[in-house]
């Protein structure tokens, strides 16, 4: 097992009772070849931490993976990657070991988090670990927000969403750019979300089941 995996593995993760301010978190968020994990690749990622509820931009991390077929058109037409854009890049494998030391040790945050956790889910197989719980994911909370508001349900996009809380959008389609906003979202809807109860790391995780 490599370094990276076995940080991953095996670094404490905030959890349970933990308010949610005094977590630590990775947003993540990847740009990939199409949407079906068993066919399509990952193509590039991002990862930013927050820190005592503050986006911590200057520690962000972005890389790029070299597909091992033809990046398809419809695909580079959304994010830009072309294949020749990707041919230095290192495996998937290499790749994402910085990744791995970027989530060590922290709740995992995206927004819609069937896309991430069937990726990751399947690029950490083959070294020898799995996508660690809970995932926090952004699109929930946000469902959760306008439950509590009693407002209709909220934009299902990243980009409408950070423009209903009142916040940029950073470079959509990139996933450095998508990783900042998603950051910049989630600190926004916890905040939110803790004015009307207190938030912990188990209380955001079980986002879905609230609504439920």
């Amino acid at each position: 097992m490599s370094p990276g995996a076995l940080s991953y593995a095996r670094s404490p993760v905030d959890g349970g009772r933990t308010p949610w301010r005094e977590a630590h978190y990775c947003v993540v968020d990847l740009e990939l070849s199409g949407l079906d994990p068993r066919t399509d690749e990952i193509l590039s990622f991002a990862a930013v931490p927050i820190d005592d509820g503050r986006v911590m931009a200057g520690q962000a991390l972005y890389g790029l993976c070299r597909p091992t077929r033809p990046v398809p058109e419809r695909s580079v037409l959304v994010h830009g990657l072309r294949t020749v854009d990707l041919e230095e890049a290192p495996t998937l494998d290499e790749a994402i070991q910085p990744l791995l030391s970027a989530m060590a040790g922290r709740v995992t945050v995206v927004h819609v988090a069937w896309v991430e956790r069937s990726f990751l889910g399947r690029a950490f197989a083959p070294l020898g670990i799995r996508l660690r719980e809970p995932v926090l994911d952004t699109y929930e909370l946000g469902r959760l927000l306008a439950l509590a508001r009693r407002e209709p349900s909220p934009p299902t996009s990243l980009g409408a969403l950070a423009v209903s809380l009142g916040l940029p959008i950073h470079r959509p389609h990139h996933a450095l750019g998508d990783a900042l906003t998603t950051a910049q979202v989630f600190v926004a809807l916890a905040t939110h979300l803790n004015a009307f109860s207190t938030e912990t790391v188990r209380s955001l995780a079980r986002a879905k089941t609230r609504l439920d």
